[in-house]
């Protein structure tokens, strides 16, 4: 038994002979000799084969992150704004953060009203919210070490205010097995072998006279079902090869973006509801603005004489998970200035704050498209997109006008499902606005889509649930055809 041990097992095993009781796995791995991710894996395996028993533990901890901080020591912005309207203030006289998270979360707690003229008014729940101020109470409590209520800290946490840390342990002890296995081995465990015989180890002969780990086959495994991609996989292989067959070059960005590139980059402006905290996930952190001077400041003119608002470079430098692979397109665009005509495609993730159903994800593929070419005509868009899902095995396809903020004219494209006699929307598309596409490149028009990459695949394979794709289920992914 002990020969079909690999080293870093018997190392392991060596040094848990003699210690009475269980080892924490960071002790075992000092005594060993071994890395916490070689002791890791030993333990692993060990465990598995019956010489050595874990026992795991978990202990949370919390800390307030940067923004909590901030509430604590300057107070609570709901509070805030209570507080000034107990003295019946007004809109007006908030300051940017009671304006922006104070006032929201007053209102939706229905602790003020807003009367004519802006004038902010307490409610009867505010006055007592005000003489009780739970939240801050709760936030000083946690921060002092003390206890907390359930509630209070799933608030601060969904608010990301308090950050939990999880410290995990692992307690290592020998079985009868594992000493058995051990006395086996004698003084070997501690003599190092060979576990994979490379190219230098050959040619220069170094492997003479050391001892080579030997491999235990006698294990009877039954492969009865084959090895293949994931259907998401595959399908976005299929889709790259066709968008490279019409000679598309792939691009490709960051799943966390900056909200110029995410946003203002393509004319959104800086108080669209998408922008919200319940629309989009923002990370803590930023970023910087491009070092290109005059495009920052092209857009920036763009917003203010289109949208007739002070433009927030503060707001732009903030970062996102990005809701769409336009922000990707959106980089290119800028890249393709000065140079010839271009066509880019990209398949990316991309995260909105979606309630999660049948046919909503928080997290999701897109397909994205843009032509960068100033001859480019919108037949020529509906002519790619027509060519492109005829590939992917849809016949009947029609185009219907439709509204997008960074596109004009927009469409949405629509595929006829057969067994649902219905045709069905599934993707969108346009040319860039003029506001969005002369500050990054100087050019116009660009034609551009996003698609969905699930919703060809669920009907394609008559799925009814998005959420399959995700799940995991062995036996429905091995029911799923490689071809349709």
């Amino acid at each position: 038994m002990a020969q079909t041990l690999h080293q870093i097992e018997k190392k392991l095993l060596g040094a848990l002979k003699g210690a009475s009781g269980g080892r924490l796995l960071q002790e075992a791995a000092v005594a060993a000799g071994l890395s916490i991710d070689e002791a890791s894996r030993a333990v692993s395996w060990l465990e598995e084969k019956g010489f050595v028993s874990v026992s795991r533990t978990s202990d949370a901890s919390y800390s307030f992150t940067k923004e909590g901080e901030e509430y604590l020591s300057a107070g609570f912005p709901e509070l805030r704004v209570l507080s000034k309207a107990a003295k019946n203030a007004s809109v007006a006289s908030l300051d940017e953060v009671e304006k922006r998270v104070g006032l929201a979360w007053a209102r939706r707690n229905n602790w003020v009203k807003i009367a004519a003229g802006g004038a902010l008014e307490m409610t009867g729940v505010g006055a007592q919210a005000l003489g009780e101020r739970e939240i801050e109470r709760a936030a000083k409590s946690l921060h002092d070490g003390k206890g907390i209520d359930e509630e209070a800290l799933k608030s601060l946490m969904s608010r990301g205010l308090v950050q939990q840390r999880l410290s995990k342990q692992a307690s290592v002890s020998i079985t009868p097995s594992g000493s058995q296995a051990a006395m086996q081995l004698g003084t070997d465990s501690g003599n190092e072998e060979i576990n994979q015989l490379t190219r230098d180890l050959i040619s220069s002969k170094a492997w003479k006279g050391k001892s080579l780990r030997q491999y235990d086959i006698s294990q009877d495994v039954d492969f009865t079902e084959e090895g293949k991609r994931h259907i998401i996989s595959r399908f976005s292989r299929q889709v790259k090869g066709i968008f490279v067959q019409m000679g598309f070059e792939e691009m490709e960005g960051s799943i966390v973006e900056s909200s110029f590139w995410n946003f203002d980059a393509l004319f959104q402006p800086q108080d669209h509801p998408a922008r919200e905290l319940a629309d989009t996930f923002y990370a803590n952190s930023s970023f910087q603005l491009p070092s290109d001077k005059k495009l920052v400041a092209a857009v920036k003119k763009a917003h203010e004489q289109g949208w007739k608002y002070q433009w927030s470079e503060e707001e732009a430098k903030k970062a996102v998970l990005r809701t769409h692979t336009t922000a990707v397109s959106a980089r290119n665009v800028a890249k393709s200035a000065g140079c010839g005509p271009k066509k880019f495609f990209c398949i990316g993730k991309v995260f909105r704050k979606e309630a999660t159903d049948f046919k909503h994800l928080a997290e999701f593929y897109q397909v994205e498209g843009i032509v960068v070419w100033e001859q480019a005509t919108l037949p020529d868009l509906l002519g790619i997109l027509s060519e492109f899902y005829r590939r992917i095995g849809f016949e009947k396809i029609r185009f219907r006008p439709s509204f997008f903020p960074y596109t004009e004219p927009s469409l949405e494209i629509e595929v006829y499902f057969e067994k649902k006699k219905a045709w069905l929307e599934i993707g969108g598309a346009g040319i860039f606005r003029p506001e969005v596409s002369i500050p990054l490149c100087g050019r116009y028009p660009v034609l551009a889509w996003g698609l969905s990459l699930e919703r060809p695949l669920m009907l394609l394979h008559d799925i009814g649930d998005i959420r399959s794709f995700y799940q995991n289920q062995v036996g429905w992914l091995r029911s799923m055809p490689v071809r349709k």
